[in-house]
């Protein structure tokens, strides 16, 4: 498996002027999204090592534990991001790849995240200044203080809300229990 760190490695040991016979440098360089996400990842604490380790295709586990309080609490939600060449001129792409009764997630994984939104009118979109840092607290918060029942993906579990929070929260930890442990 190629990581990051390797290839950063190996376009060190290579340099300007220090090329092989017969290679070509400009195939040995590392692209801006490549510096980006080292750098990103090396000032994330909390990431879990796989996420630095792959060049643009990694998945990050949130464990809604005791830091965090409402109806997701106990559930293990699986994401799946992958960050494009253009990054960071566009946002990475990311799916949830656990079942969740969400109000912000659909049932088919996508995910409603306004900074993960390429072109945004309240200017909440996402911005080349912005990091996978910025899309780990996004997913995080969408479980606490972004967790959005007025403008949802998944209507269904809005509406679900509206009509009766307990057995919403009944729904969702089915879920958690068939689905996110």
């Amino acid at each position: 498996m190629l990581t990051l760190a390797s290839k950063l490695k190996r376009e060190e040991g290579v340099g300007a002027g220090r090329t092989s016979a017969g290679s070509n440098e400009a195939s040995h360089r590392v692209s801006i999204r490549d510096r980006l996400l080292i750098k990103g990842t090396n000032h994330c604490p909390n990431t879990p090592p796989t996420f630095a380790n792959l060049l643009f295709h990694c998945k990050y586990l949130l464990n809604v534990n005791l830091f965090y309080e409402g109806y997701y609490l106990g559930g293990k939600f699986q994401f799946e991001i992958e960050v494009p060449e253009a990054y960071n001129m566009v946002p990475p792409r990311v799916k949830c790849l656990t079942r969740i009764w969400h109000p912000n997630i659909a049932e088919t994984g996508e995910i409603c995240l306004s900074l993960l939104r390429e072109h945004s009118i309240d200017g909440t979109g996402w911005a080349p200044t912005r990091t996978l840092k910025d899309v780990v607290w996004g997913l995080n918060s969408l479980f606490t203080d972004l967790l959005n029942f007025d403008d949802p993906l998944n209507i269904d579990a809005a509406e679900h809300h509206l009509r009766d929070k307990e057995d919403f929260r009944n729904k969702v930890q089915d879920f958690i229990k068939n689905y996110a442990r």
